[in-house]
């Protein structure tokens, strides 16, 4: 397998939350009323699986290996076109995240930033994801050898192991900071 190969596997299921997102945002449009639970698992989602596992996954690896190499400037000009997707994607979940608080304690005017963002996030994955696995993915294996694609999968693998335990070092931390002593 390439390494491309698992990243495109993980786009599956950021496509499957995607649709479910979508889904809720066209309840909340026609019912004004917004699933926080939803949104805090998406949000959840986006962050650990999206962001830090996969975006990870590129960003540290893939792209990184890249900037070894003599790039085209095509090629060279799409790495640096999903770093800032990478960024804008970011930011958008954390404009969901603070909505939905604020959506939670109250806040009248969260609702509009909620479906915002959740269209935000909708209509930028798909392109996102054609983008990596159309265009970008398979071409750029051709600047490494299968030595090198192994070398980089056997790095994804030991990503992904450690990846679950950074999470949950995370919440006990934040749990702990919320718990009196």
């Amino acid at each position: 397998m390439k390494p491309i190969g698992p990243l495109m596997i993980e786009h599956r299921l950021i496509e499957r939350m995607v649709r479910l997102l979508d889904r809720h945002l066209k309840e909340v449009t026609e019912t004004l009323q917004v699933n926080t639970n939803l949104i805090d698992k998406g949000v959840d989602f986006f962050r650990t699986y999206a962001d830090k596992t996969h975006h990870g996954k590129e960003e540290d690896i893939l792209f990184k290996e890249l900037s070894a190499k003599k790039l085209s400037d095509e090629d060279k000009k799409m790495m640096d076109s999903l770093i800032q997707e990478h960024i804008f994607a970011r930011q958008s979940v954390g404009r969901l995240s603070d909505a939905n608080n604020h959506y939670i304690q109250g806040d009248g005017q969260a609702l509009e930033k909620i479906v915002y963002e959740l269209g935000n996030l909708v209509k930028f994955y798909p392109v996102h994801i054609e983008k990596e696995d159309k265009h970008f993915f398979i071409p750029v294996m051709e600047y490494f050898t299968q030595a090198e694609q192994q070398n980089m999968l056997e790095e994804f693998r030991e990503f992904d192991r450690t990846m679950i335990h950074e999470k949950y070092k995370r919440t006990v931390g934040e749990l702990e900071k919320m718990t009196p002593s």
